[in-house]
């Protein structure tokens, strides 16, 4: 690897074993450019003139994407940025930040995507961390690099999309337009090592190579989305966000498909975006659904076009699926993935109907074990920790800064070659896998390990839970006492009463030692902005909450 250091990634022997379905095999080895794979090849096949992009009113195709995406290569050279060097993305939702994201490909460079919500303290770290060479940010998120500009280590070219270009180029900063403008959109790939660094996902720093790059876009396009010319790929997630930058920046190219970009999420916005556009295929968040649901004027929208919906991210829950399918006839298909991982390793595509409450199984190529906490394998039904071997692994990006802390972290994430991730699950006999929880959420009460999400499960089956988290707090005679923090739905009112007869209606499928020994109403359960609940925050926040309800079940 030209530019990579050595000590810039972990040993060797500490890797994960990679395997790679023999059906992309070929992306195992060899030089590939990724940018070529994803977009190139459909212009050379044909298929140039084919839809790319819908965003509003625009419609791009294949051959205006390579165009564009030639010329932000060129402008890149033209700054002096070229193979494994590493460039930020902070963007919006648009389609340049596409273009953008196949021309650092091009050059064989390194995309780092940063979420538009970091402060100027995080976004100073990971510049500085990655030491960027070149940075594109859109004009409306360039607050934040502004103030932490002063304390980039590296000498990183700030390209900004939008605003005025001499605004920008009096603060030393490349005007994206300008540049694009006088650029040629002719370019000749420059191509990498399958085992070369292909992009970098922060996490903690997780890096992917061209082979899983490759492979997971493919794998996850053909068993999940099945996305080929003609469909369109629509959603909401942010294009730098993780899981955002993999669903419409890598994925839906694989097949030759089209995406449909939204630059907010609105419930209005959503549905009207599915029916301009013509929607195939709908992957988002289980709150994104919640929300559409909850729409009055939902049966106003024709989205008889879309022909699946997906998710992940958060437990959707069977009360979710049931109800989204006797509404649209259709139901969500969801799946398990994870930055460390790239994508989506699980999908409950891969049976021929959804199994309610599970993650579903395995993608091709990728093998899933769940172990005891002695190592041991566990049987069918039996909570433990998942472990995965496949053509995507956890690798981080300078595990040895901050006294080794990464190096550490896969040390212990690394197990006989299978990666952990941290995920609590069970798998039943035919396969199918059911998230429990994450690890650190996993509450230990009375001796027994107990699962969140079965509890959380059986109370929102009641008809006044809007949602709700459950918890495990500290407690001398317990070791931990299960709390259950619930939201309720609009006309109902927080009482010991209502505490304890949403307690009582879990008593058919929960054990009385999986009861909450205490409830909390509260206005709404925090969540971060992909959906996940702050069970952190709810833990950190509990002395404070004035009103704790002892539910009476006897």
């Amino acid at each position: 690897m030209s530019k990579i250091p050595a000590d810039y990634l972990p040993p060797k022997e500490l890797w994960a074993h990679y395997t790679a379905p023999e059906e992309f095999k070929q992306f195992a080895s060899g030089q590939w450019n990724i940018a070529e794979e994803l977009l190139d090849r459909h212009v050379k096949e044909g298929r140039g003139d084919n839809v790319a992009i819908l965003f509003g009113d625009q419609k791009i195709t294949y051959k205006e994407l390579l165009a564009m995406a030639n010329k932000f290569a060129n402008v890149l050279t033209k700054a002096g940025i070229g193979a494994q060097d590493r460039v930020g993305l902070r963007l919006t939702n648009m389609p340049e930040a596409v273009a953008i994201n196949f021309g650092i490909m091009k050059v064989g460079a390194i995309p780092v995507p940063i979420s538009p919500l970091w402060a100027k303290e995080e976004v100073a770290f990971v510049c500085n961390n990655a030491e960027f060479a070149g940075f594109a940010v859109s004009f409306p998120l360039m607050a934040a690099v502004e103030e932490a500009r002063h304390e980039f280590e590296f000498p990183t070219k700030i390209i900004v999309v939008g605003g005025k270009p001499e605004d920008w180029e009096a603060k030393k900063c490349i005007a994206f337009g300008k540049e694009m403008a006088a650029a040629s959109d002719q370019f000749t790939n420059v191509k990498l090592s399958a085992d070369d660094i292909g992009v970098v996902l922060f996490t903690s720093g997780t890096t992917g190579q061209p082979r899983e790059v490759l492979i997971e876009s493919h794998l996850v396009n053909k068993y999940v989305w099945k996305i080929g010319p003609g469909e369109v790929l629509g959603g909401s997630a942010p294009v730098s966000f993780a899981a955002g930058y993999g669903t419409f920046c890598m994925i839906p190219f694989a097949g030759g498909g089209a995406i449909s970009l939204l630059p907010k999420f609105t419930p209005d916005d959503m549905m009207s975006t599915i029916v301009k556009h013509k929607v195939t295929v709908v992957t988002g968040l289980p709150t994104a659904y919640r929300k559409l649901l909850e729409m009055p004027n939902f049966n106003d929208y024709d989205i008889s076009c879309v022909r699946m919906y997906t998710t992940g991210g958060d437990a959707l829950t069977g009360k979710t699926l049931a109800m989204w399918q006797a509404k649209t006839g259709k139901p969500i298909w969801e799946g398990l993935g994870g930055t460390e991982m790239m994508h989506l390793v699980t999908s409950n595509t891969m049976s021929d109907i959804p199994m309610p409450d599970s993650i579903g199984k395995a993608l091709p190529g990728f093998e899933i074990k769940v172990v005891r906490e002695d190592g041991t394998t566990a049987g069918p039904g039996e909570v433990g920790s998942m472990l995965i071997k496949g053509p995507t692994a956890t690798l981080y990006w300078k595990p040895y800064i901050q006294d080794n802390k990464l190096l550490k972290t896969m040390k212990k994430g690394i197990k006989d070659g299978y990666n952990m991730m941290g995920d609590a699950v069970m798998m039943d006999k035919d396969g199918f896998i059911f998230f429990q929880a994450r690890e650190d959420d996993m509450i230990k009460s009375s001796g027994f390990r107990l699962a969140p999400s079965e509890i959380e499960d059986a109370i929102l089956r009641h008809k006044a839970v809007r949602d709700n988290a459950v918890v495990g707090i500290p407690d001398e005679v317990l070791g931990q006492k299960v709390v259950a923090m619930v939201e309720l739905e609009p006309g109902n009112t927080a009482s010991q009463d209502l505490a304890s007869d949403i307690i009582k209606s879990t008593m058919d499928v929960l054990g009385m030692y999986k009861l909450p020994r205490e409830v909390v109403f509260m206005d709404a359960i925090p969540r971060t902005p992909t959906g996940k609940i702050l069970k952190k925050v709810l833990r950190k926040d509990y002395p404070e909450y004035p009103t704790k309800y002892v539910p009476k079940v006897k």
